[in-house]
């Protein structure tokens, strides 16, 4: 697949939807609704190293949580079906413009993320993902190498520090949150010990 950095994800597609080419694609972006205001997309394939394909986007409409998309020269079920798997992509730089103190999660996954409570530097993980299904505050996804997957909830009273060109992320978390997953993994250590 193309180079994923030069890249910002819209969606993916999943299958043919309707007999004129149109493709039912999930939506992988928080700002659908910018569909209206692109003409110029890039499709880049799910598998093998083809050239990202610039295709002009001559309709869309949102359909059950997803989005239907109807490219030029696009004009068949077969055609449709050829896509399938594909992601719909820009260039990172043509992104929209985020507010202050907002992030994209493409811009987050692959960020450290350190503990800084009373002045300590605690490694906590590196991102590896974003839950927002949790509720109103998203739910930071890490790997930490002795604790294994870690939650940390992406809430700005906790932030610090945010440095994407460093790949860090400075967070004082309450007191004990990692020592609370120590000793949880501790715990389940010891009792298969005990067997």
């Amino acid at each position: 697949m193309a180079d994923q950095e030069a890249w910002a994800w819209l969606a993916e597609i999943r299958r043919p939807q309707g007999r004129k080419g149109e493709v039912l694609a999930s939506i992988l972006t928080d700002f659908p609704e910018k569909f209206a205001e692109r003409r110029h997309l890039w499709l880049l394939a799910a598998r093998g190293n083809a050239e990202p394909r610039a295709v002009e986007l001559v309709h869309h409409w949102m359909h059950k949580g997803s989005v239907v998309l109807h490219f030029a020269g696009v004009d068949s079920i077969t055609d449709a079906e050829a896509l399938r798997g594909h992601i719909v992509a820009i260039p990172r730089a043509e992104r929209a413009v985020l507010d202050p103190d907002t992030y994209y999660i493409g811009d987050l996954i692959g960020c450290a993320v350190v503990d800084v409570h009373d002045g300590g530097a605690r490694e906590a993980g590196v991102i590896v993902d974003v839950d927002r299904s949790a509720g109103p505050v998203a739910l930071l996804v890490l790997e930490h190498a002795q604790l294994g997957e870690l939650l940390i909830p992406f809430a700005k009273s906790y932030l610090r520090r945010v440095d994407l060109e460093a790949r860090r992320i400075e967070m004082d978390l309450p007191a004990g949150l990692l020592d609370l997953n120590l000793s949880r993994s501790g715990a389940a250590g010891s009792e298969d010990q005990d067997d």
